[in-house]
Formats: structure tokens, C-alpha cells, sequence
């Protein structure tokens, strides 16, 4: 599995964890997560390490099945490139106003978006 690979699975996870059975969720807390090898991986869970190898893909297989059916983490990053995009522009729109009331507006809209941004973070956190 390369780095890249592993930290997709690993936002995945973060997302769709809850569908996976108990042992598929070890072998990507570990292996994924943790960072572990698949040989220490196998011996924490007194598996081979084709054992292992082989509940990943199942896992990972599953992982992309859900997203492409449910689309959480693609929403989710659309999410974040919109209101970083929003957050960049409403900035914009502050550094070259002289009018205090568009000033005022842009501090509200400021506001918003950093509650947003909270929002988005729990989801992340929960995988919501």
C-alpha cells in the first residue's frame, strides 16, 4: 500500500469506519493509523501477514465502495475548498473597502464562516 493510498484509507476511515466489521477496523487502526508494519500488525493480531494484507484490501475495497456511493468525503472536501475559497474573498473584499458598513458585513460574513469551520472540523473528527 503506498503513503498516498494509506492516507486516503485513513481519511476514509474517518468517514465510513462504522461500516467496517471489528477486525477490519484493527487491521487499519494499525497498519493505517498506527504506521505499523505488516509483519507487526500480524503479530499484534496473531494473524500472517497475508492475513493482514489481505483484510486491507478487503477493507479498502470497501471504503472506496462506500464512497462512491455515499460521497462523504468528496462533499466534505468540496466543503472545505468552497469556504476556504469564501474565507480568501470576503478577505479581499475587507483589505479594499473604506466603507465601514461593507467592513462591518465582511467581519459578520468572517464570523460565519469560522463557525462553519468548526462545524466542518467536528465533522471530520467524527466522521459525519
Amino acid at each position: 500500500m503506498r503513503m498516498e493510498s494509506k492516507y486516503e484509507i485513513s481519511l476514509l476511515y474517518d468517514f465510513y469506519k462504522e461500516l467496517l466489521n471489528g477486525s477490519q477496523q484493527q487491521v487499519i487502526e494499525l497498519y493505517v493509523n498506527d504506521d505499523l508494519s505488516l509483519s507487526e500488525t500480524a503479530d499484534i493480531l496473531s494473524i500472517s501477514r497475508q492475513g493482514v494484507r489481505d483484510s486491507l484490501n478487503r477493507a479498502a475495497k470497501k471504503l472506496y465502495d462506500y464512497e462512491s456511493k455515499l460521497h462523504l468525503l468528496s462533499d466534505y472536501r468540496a466543503r472545505v475548498t468552497s469556504i476556504t475559497s469564501i474565507q480568501h474573498d470576503v478577505g479581499e473584499i475587507r483589505r479594499l473597502t473604506d466603507d465601514d458598513r461593507i467592513a462591518a458585513l465582511c467581519d459578520r460574513i468572517t464570523d460565519h464562516i469560522n463557525i462553519t469551520i468548526k462545524t466542518i472540523e467536528r465533522e471530520d473528527i467524527h466522521g459525519v
